[in-house]
């Protein structure tokens, strides 16, 4: 019995020497990062090594091949479909022009004009109006979603898909293979098969010990995409599932922000989709494609995307950049905040220097560990100047960022390290004074439905519980 446990600890120790030296010799990792996964393996020798090996790298080289060419031919078509992108120094003012540049060099997509943008006024609006859209759909329908539910505003949506397909509408849905897991296996899904829908599963769960060896489990399509006639989008945070949530329905109502636009952004969109679709499914570029003009007294808007194929730290970089473009104010909702240094030190910067910053957290939030880390940056941010506020009429699920009174950022990407690091998401920046003031009302509605928490009631915190929050923000690289 000692001789095998011996053999045993030998082997452990080499496993452990092995991802040790793996951990140490990996390019494009940040200290941080590699320090929290030493502090893993060697608290919890086992089971660290074993989380290290499942979710420790993200292995896509042969996604990340087939993405790379895939973008070559979207960046060579994209000023077919959408034209010339509007110079900058036209339209934007010249300390709010990094962000624009720093997007556009994320997938290529430049600013575009004559774009028309639509608030909706809650969830229930935008859904109806999204169906309204897909029954007054005469060619394509392009959708995806990171969760879909079999819920009426799921029945709902597939069955205007199927209309729209009996009429000869061109459908493609796909939804993401983990949250849309049971939609995915459904009657109503195979049901829009049956009826001509175009569907598809992303980053599918099918052979799971082969994903857990080959690539990441965790690694998700957190995107939401809907494309009508590629000239209709909408963008923000809504997945298609009831405001009641059903699966968590303690933490309800899910409250989201949503954008109906018009213009070559939505060209824009579309190709972004299609570089997901064609990830998975054996359709040309140009099905995609079709010219879109811009609109008469539009706006300036521009999609930005980013996943694990993507460069590496686009999204707290681009994050870091609008915070560091602003000249007066920026307020920002986000329900999941683990962010990067980087991030941390561009929202402590912005507030030591003057400027009004404001953050609007959910005060219950679905994940008790993302909760605990993210008051554990409460007593810094608030020390130095940031407003911090914790919504209380349900989750706050929107994302959103306002610049001053002009620049605006909505999508799907949260402020911490799955958005920044292991999901795919889809954005949009957008140059406009009324639609940016809409947006800063909508957030100040959040505002009035929060409480403002104070640096005194942070400072009274019990050791207890800001050893347990800073434990786990110590773990928050590898969350």
């Amino acid at each position: 019995m000692l001789a095998g446990f011996n053999i045993f600890l030998a082997l452990h120790i080499l496993i452990a020497f092995g991802v040790v030296l793996r951990l140490l010799s990996r390019e494009h990792l940040s200290p941080i990062k590699r320090l929290a996964w030493l502090l893993v393996i060697f608290v919890f020798p086992m089971g660290g090594l074993m989380l290290y090996v499942f979710f420790g790298e993200a292995r896509l080289l042969n996604i990340r091949e087939k993405h790379d060419k895939i973008f070559e031919q979207v960046n060579k078509l994209s000023k077919d479909v959408i034209g010339d992108m509007a110079p900058l120094a036209d339209i934007v003012d010249a300390s709010h022009r990094p962000p624009f540049q720093y997007a556009q060099s994320i997938n290529g997509f430049g600013l575009t004009l004559g774009n028309r943008a639509e608030l909706m006024e809650d969830a229930q609006s935008a859904r109806a109006r999204i169906i309204k859209d897909i029954d007054a759909a005469k060619k394509t329908v392009d959708i995806i979603y990171y969760i879909w539910l079999g819920d009426e505003t799921g029945t709902q949506t597939a069955d205007a898909l199927i209309r729209a397909a009996e009429r000869g509408v061109t459908c493609r849905v796909m939804a993401d293979g983990l949250g849309s897991r049971k939609m995915a296996a459904s009657k109503l899904w195979k049901k829009m098969e049956a009826a001509g829908v175009n569907v598809s599963v992303a980053l599918p769960l099918t052979q799971v010990i082969r994903t857990l060896f080959l690539s990441r489990i965790d690694l998700r399509n957190h995107r939401k995409i809907t494309v009508i006639d590629g000239t209709i989008t909408y963008c923000g945070s809504q997945n298609c599932a009831d405001k009641e949530f059903r699966p968590k329905k303690k933490f309800a109502p899910w409250v989201d922000i949503m954008l109906r636009l018009e213009g070559p952004v939505a060209a824009q969109n579309r190709l972004l989709f299609a570089s997901d679709w064609m990830l998975n499914e054996d359709t040309p570029l140009k099905d995609f494609t079709s010219k879109v003009k811009p609109l008469k007294g539009g706006i300036a808007a521009q999609v930005w995307g980013d996943g694990p194929v993507d460069r590496l730290g686009a999204t707290p970089q681009l994050f870091t950049t609008l915070i560091n473009s602003t000249l007066e104010r920026i307020i920002i909702s986000t329900p999941y905040f683990v962010p990067e240094e980087t991030v941390l030190g561009a929202l402590y910067s912005a507030a030591h220097r003057g400027l009004d910053v404001t953050i609007i957290f959910p005060n219950r939030n679905d994940s008790w560990i993302v909760r605990a880390a993210s008051q554990s940056y409460y007593l810094e941010l608030l020390e130095a100047g940031v407003k911090v506020f914790e919504y209380e009429g349900g989750l706050l699920h929107a994302k959103t960022v306002t610049v001053d009174d002009s620049l605006t950022m909505i999508g799907s990407s949260n402020i911490d390290m799955r958005s920044f690091d292991l999901n795919y998401e889809n954005n949009m920046l957008l140059y406009d004074k009324k639609l940016t003031k809409a947006v800063i009302a909508r957030q100040q509605s959040y505002i009035n439905s929060s409480r403002a928490v104070s640096l005194d009631e942070v400072s009274e915190w019990s050791l207890p519980k800001r050893i347990w929050m800073n434990l786990v923000a110590a773990l928050g690289p590898v969350l």
